[in-house]
Parts: C-alpha cells; structure tokens; sequence
C-alpha cells in the first residue's frame, strides 16, 4: 500500500515566518527516495519542511532498519546535540525542505532573536512530544493497538481530514512500530472490517475515518 500526504497548506503561517529571514533560510527540492543526510555525516544544517514528507532511520547491527520518525510540512529536524547526525532522512514523497546553516541558526538565537527562537522553540518542543509518544507506542503489546495509536497520531498532526492521505508503504509504517509487514497489514484489515475506517480508492492510498472514538479504544484496549 502506498499513501500519500496533502501538506503543503499545513502551517503558512510558520513557514511564512521562515520566508522572511532571507538571509538565513535557502530552499532546496528531493525527488522521491532522495538523501537529505546520512548518518555519521556533518551535521552543518538544519531543515524544516515546506512540502511532502521525511522518514529518518538507523540501521541496527543485523541490517534491519528502525524508522524513527516521518516528519511533514512544518516540521524540523536535524537539531542536533552532537557534530554528525545521529540518522539517515530520506524523502518518500517529492519533499521541498527550507534549510539553514546550524551555527549561523544559533548565533542568531543567542543574539535575542525572539521571533526565530520562539518558532525554533515550538517546532523542537512538537518534535519532541513525537518521540515520547513513538516510545509509548513501541512499548505496547499488540499489534493493533500499534497500528491504532499510529493512525490515531497522524489523524491529528493532519487536522483531522476528512481523507487521510500519507506518504508511507507498509513496510515504513512496519519499520516505525516494531512489525512485520504482514502484521500491519493484518491490523489494517482488522479495523477495516470493525468499519473504523474505509480505503478510497482501488489503490487503497487514502483512508477515511469513520470511528475515531473506537479508533482510540482499539489503540490503548485491543
């Protein structure tokens, strides 16, 4: 299954403040499956999100990969505590990102600059409460409860559409909750068939939720 995401309106008025520091903020487009950064390499930028979609990753010692976060329009990464990045991000959907020189970033926050570090601020602080709640997410027992929270957390970072649309296959989705695909996929059937949610379309790319209320039960009392 290959989903896609509707972002590009998500947060003008973030971006917006972005556009106007000219002379810190470039701009740069990745096709599909492009390399924003590796793991282990300089970590001299810092990104936010214009448009489409970021996974960030690490490959573990027997070669399987854990996804760690999917990141959309408006969010930033790369902050990083250390000189080299601690991932590798990958667009999975065509990605405009706006990006920064780290020190020239922080320089400007310790000269006072209130508007960036206030929007630098929230955007860490969201990016945090992300990570706490993957966490919280790894940690449940079940399958269906993983795949639930999952949904359920995209469904609010997305405002609620009326049509679910995102950018990852199954096999992210799998990578980013612990599973195998085929346990995802047996999830997926299953609140399908409770009628929590529905596929539009023959190529099941976008979903439709009917139950968010049960979607909820089923993410925490499956």
């Amino acid at each position: 299954m290959l989903i896609r995401v509707e972002t590009a309106k998500a947060v003008p008025n973030q971006l917006n403040e972005l556009a106007r520091q000219d002379a810190l903020w470039s701009e740069l487009k990745y096709r599909c499956g492009s390399t924003l950064f590796r793991e282990a390499e300089p970590a001299d930028y810092v990104y936010q999100i214009r448009e489409g979609a970021v996974r960030t990753y690490k490959r573990l010692s027997d070669g399987r990969r854990q996804i760690g976060a999917f990141h959309l329009a408006g969010d930033m990464l790369a902050v990083e505590n250390c000189e080299t990045h601690r991932c590798t991000a990958e667009a999975i959907v065509d990605t405009t990102v706006w990006f920064a020189k780290r020190r020239r970033l922080f320089a400007r926050l310790a000269k006072g600059d209130i508007p960036v570090a206030n929007h630098v601020r929230e955007l860490v602080t969201r990016t945090l409460e992300r990570a706490e709640n993957h966490i919280l997410v790894l940690g449940r027992q079940k399958s269906l409860e993983k795949v639930a929270a999952f949904l359920l957390e995209l469904d609010r970072r997305l405002k609620q559409p009326d049509v679910m649309v995102l950018p990852m296959r199954r096999c992210d989705i799998a990578d980013y909750l612990g599973m195998t695909v085929e346990s995802v996929s047996r999830a997926l059937s299953s609140l399908q068939e409770e009628r929590i949610f529905s596929f539009k379309g023959s190529a099941h790319r976008e979903i439709v939720l009917h139950d968010r209320s049960k979607l909820a039960q089923r993410a925490t009392l499956a």
